[in-house]
């Protein structure tokens, strides 16, 4: 697979997907959003792939919009024919960083975000749907939307507040300040910050922990759980799914070997797959709400 704006690598069950344009701090265009789509396709098709890393090509991750095409850079509709109505429904308006993080939000394998230098606007929501999010003592973030004269994009407005509560979302939002790594880990909106050259490492430690050590089908339902009962509006519907995940899983191969596994003291050998053998509850949400 071919791309232009990215690098995708497959090893040890691992993707890694790196942001690669490095003389623009890899800086966000839509080519990119498009490729970055297509990677997480790519890996949730290969049952191969167990985990997945997002990092940027040094110095950065990822610096926000590419700002080059000057004071039209927000202003889609301006390369577009006058021909009929402007309407802001037609979905071929949607933004293009909110498509992005959807996709990562649905994907089927856990995301880590290896953060390894500026992550500034859609650099910074970017990592919001990223399951585990890891920084460089030198990475730096900022929201600064308000400071361009737009407004959230990624979905940032659903994922930030309830990433690092509405307070601290509301103080970096409204006023666009850029903010430290140090700041990001007590904040809760990455989990750890290790020096610049054990960052890499330690993702692939992570990614390792999941490839080798879980089973890819319940590795895949737990993340979508989790996401998805950030929305719901009481535990008992978390009861509900958590119930038929029990009972069907208890039943699976997977459990079976999970379970003698560790009485025999050895490496668990997963049969099941993310591709074939997804439980029969599973999706458990109404699908009409994935349309735009």
């Amino acid at each position: 697979m071919s791309f232009q704006s990215i690098r995708y690598a497959v090893e040890d069950h691992v993707a890694t997907i790196t942001l690669n344009r490095p003389h623009r701090l890899n800086a966000f265009t839509l080519d990119m959003g498009e490729e970055i789509i297509a990677a997480f396709d790519a890996a949730d098709a290969d049952d191969e792939v167990r985990a997945i890393i997002v990092t940027g090509e040094p110095p950065a991750f990822c610096a926000g919009a590419d700002l080059s095409t000057g004071a039209d850079t927000f202003n889609r509709v301006a390369d577009e024919t006058q021909s009929g109505a402007f309407d802001d429904n037609d979905p071929k308006w949607r933004d293009k960083g909110g498509r992005v993080n959807l996709r990562i939000w649905e994907s089927a394998k856990p995301v880590i975000g290896a953060i390894n230098g500026a992550a500034v606007g859609i650099g910074g929501t970017m990592i919001l749907p990223m399951d585990i999010r890891l920084a460089s003592m030198e990475a730096k973030f900022a929201y600064p939307f308000a400071k361009r004269g737009i407004v959230w994009d990624g979905c940032a407005s659903w994922f930030l507040p309830r990433v690092v509560g509405i307070s601290t979302a509301m103080d970096w939002g409204l006023t666009g300040r850029t903010f430290t790594a140090a700041e990001a880990f007590e904040s809760g909106l990455v989990a750890r910050v290790v020096p610049a050259g054990d960052l890499l490492p330690e993702a692939r430690e992570r990614a390792r922990l999941i490839a080798e050590k879980c089973a890819p089908v319940s590795v895949s339902l737990m993340r979508r759980m989790a996401w998805r009962m950030l929305g719901a509006s009481h535990p008992m519907e978390a009861h509900r799914v958590e119930t038929k995940g029990i009972l069907h899983a208890g039943m699976g191969a997977d459990a079976k070997e999970g379970v003698m596994s560790f009485l025999e003291k050895r490496d668990a050998d997963f049969p099941l797959r993310v591709s074939q053998d997804m439980p029969p509850w599973y999706p458990f949400w109404d699908a009409s709400e994935d349309q735009y």
